[in-house]
């Protein structure tokens, strides 16, 4: 139960970051001028709640079946939260065949996580956490467009927040075998959406 808690307090704390964070992301957009801008803002913000508010709700509800149902969404929006960090990317830094190519791929794989986790709930971890990390360094593949077009700043936070999630797993994985495990990986992923938060705001555009 004290587990539970501080999982719900860590990620409901996500939320209130995320939904405070999108109109500045919006604002900055608008203030830049372009449509993508305000697109990418829109995506990213919007899937960081939507995975935040998942997961809050997944640890905080202790109704069987509906916590069964919540994990699923919970899991399931991971994907999404990946494919809503790219888009900002894709459509600014990478505004080129390079941005709609990983765009494009990466939303389908998104969307067929989705689906999965969706269907087969918790099983399958490993292939999951494996999907998750492949989904997030494939950015490596466009490395040199972005070593070209990003800011050494912008690639250090692009980059950590990329390091942060990946050592998260770790705890992620122990989650039965190490008491708040899972809090500490919610930490990790608090960590890399702040770090990947503020490469949009300031260097996405």
């Amino acid at each position: 139960m004290g587990e539970e808690i501080a999982n719900s307090i860590s990620h409901g704390l996500g939320v209130l970051l995320a939904i405070v964070g999108l109109p500045i992301l919006v604002v900055n957009a608008v203030r830049i001028g372009s449509t993508a801008a305000m697109v990418g803002a829109a995506v990213f913000g919007g899937s960081a709640i939507l995975l935040y508010m998942a997961s809050t709700l997944y640890h905080a509800v202790s109704h069987v079946r509906a916590k069964a149902w919540l994990q699923r969404l919970d899991y399931g929006a991971i994907y999404l939260l990946i494919a809503g960090t790219y888009t900002p990317i894709a459509l600014g830094v990478l505004r080129n065949s390079w941005g709609l190519a990983l765009l494009a791929v990466i939303w389908s794989l998104a969307l067929l996580g989705l689906v999965f986790k969706l269907l087969v709930g918790a099983r399958f971890e490993r292939l999951s956490t494996a999907l998750y990390v492949g989904m997030g360094w494939m950015a490596l593949i466009a490395i040199r467009p972005l070593w070209q077009h990003m800011p050494a700043g912008g690639l250090m936070l692009l980059f950590g927040g990329g390091a942060a999630y990946t050592l998260g797993v770790v705890f992620f994985l122990l989650h039965e075998r190490l008491r708040y495990s899972h809090f500490i990986w919610h930490l990790f992923v608090l960590a890399g959406t702040g770090c990947h938060y503020f490469t949009v705001l300031g260097y996405a555009f």
